[in-house]
């Protein structure tokens, strides 16, 4: 991992991206979002909250810049915008290549330790001793 992509990451939107993904409500709130924009009533219909307790978790996806908020008359559907997640993606994504390199390692390490295992030699078996009988 690069030190650098680190650096070059705009830290504030990676921390508010990551927070506002820590709740699993804000979680499928997102996941429903993927399939197209909904209203809050839509939103808010599969859980057992309030429609006030929804638009708190609403503001901070849209203040994480993770949701947009449309206006149609009366209407005001929520979008989904990927941009965060893709930067959050981008920097997971170095972790990943870190992980995959160690485990490339390890597979080498047990080839190898596969190749140069010694062959066990089959031991002939003593033939049990009898007990003598009193």
């Amino acid at each position: 991992m690069e030190l650098i992509s680190y650096i070059n990451t705009d830290s504030q939107t990676l921390d508010a991206t990551f927070a506002a993904l820590a709740d699993p409500t804000r979680r499928a709130i997102l996941a429903r979002l993927a399939s197209g924009e909904a209203s809050v009533n839509e939103l808010a219909a599969p859980f057992e909250m309030s429609q006030p307790a929804i638009s708190k978790h609403l503001k901070v996806l849209e203040r994480a810049g993770l949701i947009s908020r449309g206006l149609e008359a009366q209407r005001r559907p929520r979008k989904l915008k990927a941009a965060p997640l893709a930067e959050a993606n981008k920097w997971l994504e170095n972790y990943r290549q870190f992980w995959e390199a160690a485990y490339q390692q390890l597979d080498s390490l047990l080839a190898e330790m596969k190749m140069n295992k010694p062959k066990k030699t089959s031991k002939k078996r003593k033939p049990a001793r009898k007990k003598p009988k009193r």
